[in-house]
């Protein structure tokens, strides 16, 4: 149950049975009316601004409403106190036995507790990582890739129908250049001395290997044949070997992906899907031929001083109008971005979600441009831009890959580091926000290690059933009998800690619609610490321990508080994609 939407109804019933009427006759507005929690945790468990936003409309003093609504809530089991502070704020304390209701809830739906239906089902495509299939994944693409995974996780378990996409650049320039740059690699396989790679080319020793394939396979074959044909080969081969190795660095990371779309597929048919949309743009009225003119600073490589086939994206929203064909008939790289959201339309998405890198932030206007322009108002379109992460080694700046020689890989990071601390301290700060990333602190077992926070509260949870094992004497402890000693929790650090669970649901409702993953997070450390508190006082006070032999029911009672949060616990990991580990190693 999500408490806030629940007492959202409880008000706006209560607000209904007062029977109020505005001034000028005209419906009353409940719109406005939020239920949320109250700043100051001492003044309840949940507070409402209705009567400050209805007060005007029905010639009452706040307060005086305030009191109104206070006073109907005495009647309601759940409520121990309702109070009015502030300008008209209405606060209200639940009782004990509302929040060991809660409790029992949580333990019936184990890890499902949190799941929401929100999404209706919704059909979302959530495009991240997209990195050109040209060598291994820096760590420049890892916050976009955790980012992206772990939104698509979120939005999957607030009951969006998720479809989670990756781009493959595989055609244009940047993949002549690759196959230039492997032919190199090929005929240094095969002896021949090809000296420094030239300026232009790629030369990371990433692409050996690729070379020593091509010559095992081919031998000298691939010299003998004509440039164009070798070229198509070499081109094929490095781009399946590129992305192999692109899904192991994801595998490590533990990004999923439903859909591996290829740029190569638009072009295909003589670009078949291509000419299919600026055809659906012609029909539209929103392509035309003209001259662009000059763009200030640095020309895009795709400007010409001639009429070009243009699409009017000014007139939906974009800066500029863009180019679509050039004048020799050829295809702009905007143009193959504008087939590939028809295709995403065609195949029945409603909301498109892309994850870029700050640096892509001049593609918002243009994606929202083409999104109105092929669907009007059907299709929702977010960028999610990705700030840079700065990687640290106990605070000094860490520049150089041993593998690339220009760039760390995020293949290196995993591998020192470990998945769960990059996973979660990719979410421990806002996408939009700088993140800085240092290697000892991640690694550290302190407080101030927040992934390390996280899972020793996980451990501590299954080291607590481990403990009342050995001193009871009782192998498995069964859900119905901890969720009937429930209300024998009466400790207030006892019942903090289930307010603190009963956030979850709004919670994951909360981040999916405003689609920030980071919040889940944030909450985990809260949690975390307030558990790994009322563990500290039971060391302090022995009537606190969650395990006490001499009392069995009131052992019960505790297991299934510390049960619910080992639950809420794995099912937030998972959504961010780490482990929720029964002991810390």
């Amino acid at each position: 149950m999500n408490i806030f939407a629940d007492f959202t109804g409880r008000v706006l019933k209560t607000v209904e049975a007062l029977g109020l009427k505005t001034v000028d006759g005209s419906p009353l507005d409940l719109s406005r009316i939020a239920i949320e929690p109250p700043r100051d945790p001492s003044h309840g468990d949940v507070a409402t601004n209705a009567a400050m936003v209805l007060a005007k409309a029905v010639g009452e003093n706040p307060r005086v409403l305030g009191e109104r609504i206070a006073a109907a809530f005495e009647s309601d089991l759940d409520v121990a106190a309702a109070s009015v502070a502030g300008p008209g704020f209405v606060n209200l304390k639940l009782s004990d036995g509302f929040w060991q209701a809660r409790l029992a809830e949580m333990l019936e739906l184990a890890t499902d507790y949190g799941r929401s239906q929100i999404g209706g089902g919704r059909k979302v495509n959530v495009e991240y990582v997209s990195a050109n299939p040209t060598g291994p994944m820096h760590v420049g693409h890892c916050r976009g890739a955790v980012v992206g995974d772990a939104l698509s996780n979120l939005l999957d378990f607030a009951g969006y129908s998720v479809t989670r996409e990756y781009y493959i650049n595989d055609a244009g320039v940047q993949i002549d250049v690759l196959g230039q740059s492997v032919m190199l690699r090929y005929r240094e396989a095969l002896g021949e001395k090809v000296g420094e790679i030239p300026p232009g080319l790629y030369p990371g020793d990433y692409l050996v290997p690729v070379g020593k394939a091509l010559a095992d396979e081919f031998g000298t074959r691939l010299l003998e044949m004509p440039s164009v044909e070798a070229m198509a080969i070499v081109k094929d081969k490095t781009i399946d070997m590129m992305m192999a190795m692109i899904r192991e660095d994801l595998d490590a990371l533990n990004v999923k992906h439903d859909v591996f779309f290829s740029e190569r597929s638009l072009h295909s048919g003589n670009g078949g899907m291509i000419r299919s949309a600026i055809n659906d743009l012609t029909l539209k009225g929103h392509v035309y031929k003209g001259k662009l003119p000059p763009p200030k600073g640095q020309k895009p490589e795709d400007w010409e001083d001639r009429d070009q086939t243009l699409f009017r994206s000014t007139a939906v929203g974009d800066d500029i109008d863009r180019p679509l064909m050039k004048s020799d008939g050829s295809f702009t790289y905007f143009a193959a971005d504008v087939a590939y959201m028809k295709d995403k339309v065609d195949r029945g998405f409603e909301h498109l979600i892309y994850v870029l890198g700050a640096d892509h932030s001049g593609y918002v206007k243009r994606l929202q441009a083409v999104a109105r322009a092929i669907a009007g108002n059907d299709l929702e379109i977010t960028v999610l831009l990705c700030q840079l992460v700065k990687l640290f080694r106990a605070g000094e700046p860490v520049r150089m890959s041993k593998r690339s020689g220009e760039f760390v890989t995020l293949r290196e990071v995993v591998d020192e580091v470990g998945r769960d601390p990059i996973r979660f301290m990719m979410l421990y700060r806002k996408n939009d926000a700088p993140l800085d990333f240092d290697f000892a602190k991640v690694t550290e077992q302190t407080k101030d290690n927040p992934v390390f926070y996280v899972q020793y509260a996980s451990a501590r949870c299954h080291s607590a059933f481990r403990q009342a094992s050995e001193q009871l004497g009782i192998a498995t402890f069964e859900r119905s009998k901890m969720r009937e000693a429930l209300p024998l929790l009466k400790d207030e650090g006892e019942l903090a800690l289930i307010r603190k669970l009963a956030e979850y649901p709004r919670l994951i409702e909360g981040a999916a619609q405003t689609m920030e993953p980071h919040r889940l997070a944030f909450y985990l450390y809260d949690l975390a610490s307030l558990f790994h508190s009322q563990w500290n006082r039971g060391a302090e006070t022995d009537d606190l321990r969650f395990v006490k032999v001499n009392a069995p029911e009131l052992t019960h009672a505790r297991l299934g508080l510390v049960q619910a949060v080992c639950d809420v616990l794995t099912s937030g990991l998972a959504l961010i994609g780490a482990e929720a580990p029964s002991e810390m190693r």
